[in-house]
Parts: structure tokens; sequence; C-alpha cells
């Protein structure tokens, strides 16, 4: 079973050694964590936006990346605190788009079986997740119209997020997810 720990701390701070990032397929980041994480680790922006250019990375997809270590230079010092994956968890098709639930279900769904490999063999332990992208995503659509309406409303971090997380990634052995979330959520 895995062990699910909600915390304030951040998350490019953290000794994880898988970091999953909620992204969108437009390639487009603009979370200020997320728009960090292309210059901390580039070989995964590049990874990402190619998958995003060439139009192979679909809604409801996870797309892990082995990172590369750096043999040379000053980078050497802090690399050993630095993630060995990370996991691209795609789940909006815009970054204006809200993030809905079959989309994320179907992303969540791809990350755990792309981590049962990961923790049987690879020796994975510590994960931590990103959440702010789930929680701060407000629709910027003109809203007149009614039906496109149910489809922008952001999901609700208490009633949608959490519950399915935990449904998806408890069953995960031996492991321990730590769910970074901004200071304004309480714990």
């Amino acid at each position: 079973m895995a062990t699910l720990q909600l915390t304030h701390a951040p998350v490019l701070n953290s000794s994880a050694q898988l970091l999953i990032l909620p992204v969108n397929t437009a390639g487009v980041l603009l979370d200020p964590i997320l728009t960090r994480t292309k210059r901390l680790y580039p070989d995964n922006y590049q990874r990402y936006y190619r998958a995003c250019r060439d139009g192979s990375l679909e809604v409801g997809s996870c797309l892990l990346h082995k990172r590369s270590r750096e043999q040379a230079g000053l980078a050497v010092s802090s690399n050993g605190n630095q993630p060995s994956y990370i996991a691209n968890l795609v789940i909006s098709d815009h970054p204006y788009h809200p993030t809905r639930l079959r989309w994320l279900t179907a992303a969540l769904v791809d990350l755990q079986q792309q981590l049962i490999p990961l923790i049987r063999y690879q020796g994975i332990r510590r994960v931590a997740l990103l959440s702010r992208p789930l929680i701060f995503n407000h629709p910027r659509q003109d809203t007149s119209d009614e039906s496109s309406l149910e489809n922008l409303v952001p999901l609700d971090w208490y009633a949608d997020c959490l519950p399915l997380l935990t449904q998806k990634l408890q069953d995960l052995p031996k492991l321990r997810i730590d769910i970074h979330l901004p200071k304004d959520i309480t714990l």
C-alpha cells in the first residue's frame, strides 16, 4: 500500500526519486513552478515539448522520462537530490482549460501502470506530486453558453482531486507519495 502524505514543503526541494508534473498538450507551462522545471530539467522539457509539437501526446496520458545524469560541471554536486524520473501527467489540452475528471482519471491510470515496473525493478520508493495545476485551473473563456459551462468548471480539490488521487495511487506497493499543496489549502 502506498502512503499518501499532504505537505506544504516546496516540491522542487524534495528528495523524491520521481517527480510528477501536471501538464497540458499545448506545450505551454504557465505555473511558476512548472516554468522553473524547464530550466532545472531541460532534457525533460525538450522531450515533452517535442511530443506536444508532433501531436503524439494525448490528454489523459503520462509521459515518463528517465533523466540523464550529468557527469561534469557544477550541477554534479546537487545531482543526488534531484529526481531520477519525471512523469508528465497530461491533464488538460490547453493551460487555460480546466482539468476534466475523465482526463485526470485516465492520466492516473496510465501513471499507475508505468509506476509498477519502476517500483519493482528500479527501486522507486519516494514520489512527489505538484498539485497546484490541479487546484488553480481557472477558466478564461466566455461562459455564456450553458452547455459549455459544465466542462469549464475547475475540479474541487477536496471533492474531486484528492479522492481520485487516493483511489488510483493507494494500491501501489511500498511507495511514499508526497502531495505538495499550496499554503492556502489546509492539510
